[in-house]
């Protein structure tokens, strides 16, 4: 056997990023083992992105030097996500229809109780993520309705009794997201006082203050700050000035927020080949070059590749999700993309979606042409809940500025005008139409844009399209000359 085959088989046995510094391999074996630890860095990066994402944006919201509620409250937005609202969130492709709640809570000390309002039936409920982005809970919506209560977050290590009264929610994670969601609209027209009454009451207190004992300390949150390339971009573009500080903030976050036991067991031992070691920070000293500069590579890339990826089943122009979205589990690739470009997505249980990126014709869509999509019918829902389809900018995922500051078309609009039988017509494009087609325009940006389809508390005909979706009249856009 020639001495590089035998230098190889040390490699592998020593660990691949562990070249030993006293002998020497073939150009070929260098580049071999570049491009096999950029595919398996891939895969760590698809695999890991979610928790990345949502470590950045507890920085971003939560721990900070500009963090809007410090960890166990609430950051309540005052308007409906506007683009500049979004943009100051760090949030993708928001709901237009609803206004957000923000909480990271830490659940390293005791159970945080969320006591949830009574909405006299108004639409609202609290996403409860954990920090690998499963939606595992949920307060209110179809899951608990709308009659208020005491519900308790448990960390996994906590051992105790809850005071009676209070529901307990078993988090899988020591931090969670709360992610309140308070339909705006009431008959068509905004009640923002309204809305914010009832955000404002879901209120996160502790254990220890809600029985009326002293508060745990204060713990310090002496995390690494992420560097972005942009300020200006989500939390989900995952661009970092150094490419490699992905790596760092990986193993920051999953060290405290290890991910489930058999993913520990059967997947982590193939990424420790890049230094993804439990329990241990990521080392980059430690690493071969060859190893490095693939894992830089792939955490350059992932977040445009997530971005980008084909996702579900595309019909008419649209990606219908998979039926793991909002929990996926270990559907990596659909935890992945959805963290990416819909982050927080909820399970079909609670809202449905689907994303148009193409027209009729399979061409892209984009402002430099116009479309129109005509609905015969609306989307099934609950009486509580409403359907939208909202506009995005392909360039941040964030709504587009626009002259009539409108931003989705739906159960809301009372203004879209409707034909004889009932169905409807939308007016998709960048410039003002005719004043006959004002009502249903949808103003889209210059350049690229997607569209995201809603439906809350939908019902199960509606759940029911994104696996039939012949069951339903699927509208398309078609492009006009």
């Amino acid at each position: 056997m020639k001495r590089a085959s035998l230098l190889l088989i040390a490699t592998v046995t020593l660990g691949f990023g562990k070249i030993p510094p006293s002998e020497q391999i073939t150009p070929e074996q260098v580049q071999t083992l570049k491009e096999w630890s950029y595919s398996l860095a891939l895969q760590a990066a698809t695999w890991g992105g979610p928790l990345v994402t949502m470590y950045a944006l507890r920085h971003n919201d939560a721990i900070g030097p500009k963090a809007r509620a410090a960890p166990n409250s609430i950051w309540r937005m005052e308007d409906l996500s506007t683009p500049a609202l979004s943009q100051e969130a760090g949030y993708v492709t928001p709901n237009v229809n609803v206004i957000y709640g923000f909480g990271f809570m830490d659940l390293r000390q005791e159970p945080i109780i969320i006591e949830a309002p009574n909405s006299e039936g108004r639409y609202y409920m609290v996403e409860v993520v954990d920090m690998w982005t499963n939606a595992f809970a949920y307060i209110g919506g179809k899951s608990t309705g709308y009659g208020g209560g005491k519900f308790a977050l448990v960390g996994p290590d906590w051992e105790g009794d809850l005071p009676d009264g209070i529901t307990r929610i078993d988090c899988p994670t020591p931090w969670v997201l709360v992610q309140p969601r308070v339909h705006i609209y009431v008959d068509g027209k905004i009640d923002l006082p309204g809305a914010s009454k009832i955000l404002n009451a879901i209120q996160p207190i502790g254990l220890s203050a809600f029985t009326g004992k002293p508060p745990p300390k204060v713990p310090q949150y002496n995390y690494p700050a992420p560097e972005p390339t942009s300020p200006n971009l989500p939390v989900s573009d995952l661009h970092y000035k150094d490419p490699l500080q992905f790596w760092t903030l990986l193993m920051e976050a999953m060290n405290e927020n290890p991910p489930p036991e058999d993913q520990i067991i059967a997947l982590l031992p193939l990424f420790q080949q890049l230094g993804i070691e439990l329990g241990k920070p990521w080392d980059r000293s430690k690493l071969a070059p060859p190893v490095l500069e693939a894992m830089s590579e792939a955490a350059e890339k992932i977040g445009h590749m997530l971005a980008n990826l084909p996702f579900g089943t595309l019909y008419h122009g649209a990606f219908l999700p998979p039926p793991s979205i909002g929990n996926p589990g270990t559907d990596y690739a659909t935890r992945a993309v959805v963290a990416r470009v819909g982050l927080t997505a909820n399970t079909l249980y609670e809202a449905i979606y689907w994303m148009y990126v193409l027209d009729q014709n399979d061409k892209p869509l984009t402002g430099e042409r116009r479309y129109s999509m005509t609905f015969k019918e609306a989307l099934p829902c609950e009486p509580s809940g409403f359907w939208s389809i909202t506009m995005y900018d392909v360039a941040n995922n964030y709504t587009v500025p626009n002259p009539i500051n409108r931003y989705m078309l739906g159960s809301d609009s009372p203004q879209i005008v409707k034909n004889a039988d009932g169905s409807f017509t939308i007016c998709i494009q960048h410039d003002r139409p005719s004043k006959d087609k004002e009502s249903n325009w949808l103003p889209a940006p210059k350049g690229p844009f997607y569209l995201i389809m809603r439906a809350y508390a939908p019902t199960p005909t509606a759940i029911d399209v994104l696996a039939h979706p012949d069951s339903w009249p699927f509208p398309a856009a078609v492009p006009l000359k």
